[in-house]
């Protein structure tokens, strides 16, 4: 596989740079994924397991960095994720998504998890996650993902603290700063 890539590589360099990304705003990868949470979705209290909130919440992210790049994308790393509330069986499932920051090949992804009652419609926020994606060509090779046009206040703090968040896990990387199990 490395040789495949480095080959690869040389191509498109001897083809000459690649021809600029064009820019997109943040609101074109906004994405929400509703799911009805069922009773093989959950642990024997009766909520859902945490690992499917994991699940979903990849599938949520993936879908707003592929709605971004127009590729095929593969889940680098997860920079956070909490649980705040369960969510019961019988309830929906509700994640939202969109690109903080494009960085040169990936992205982070913020995605944010709320349970709905049926019956009265009230969400309440359960879980959040910081997912990093690596967009991919046809050759399954990591290419650029278009840089963000940012509309919003809101989009401004996004993008500033997902590069807070990037200095940070590259400074920690590979510096064995968790304890040993």
């Amino acid at each position: 596989m490395p040789q495949r890539r480095k080959r690869i590589q040389r191509q498109k360099a001897k083809r000459g740079k690649a021809p600029a990304v064009a820019r997109k705003p943040v609101s074109a990868s906004r994405s929400e994924l509703t799911e009805f949470v069922l009773p093989n979705d959950a642990n024997a209290l009766g909520n859902m397991l945490g690992g499917r909130v994991m699940h979903f919440i990849d599938i949520a992210g993936a879908l707003a960095a592929a709605r971004h790049s127009n590729s095929y994308v593969v889940t680098a790393s997860v920079d956070y994720l909490d649980f705040r509330f369960p969510i019961a069986v019988g309830e929906f499932v509700v994640l939202k998504s969109s690109v903080n920051r494009v960085f040169h090949t990936s992205m982070e992804v913020g995605v944010k998890v709320f349970s709905e009652n049926l019956l009265t419609g009230e969400r309440r926020h359960t879980s959040s996650a910081y997912v990093t994606y690596v967009a991919l060509d046809s050759n399954r090779v990591p290419h650029p993902a278009p840089p963000l046009i940012l509309e919003t206040e809101e989009d401004r703090r996004r993008f500033r603290e997902a590069g807070e968040r990037r200095e940070l896990r590259l400074a920690t990387r590979h510096k064995g700063i968790l304890p040993s199990i």
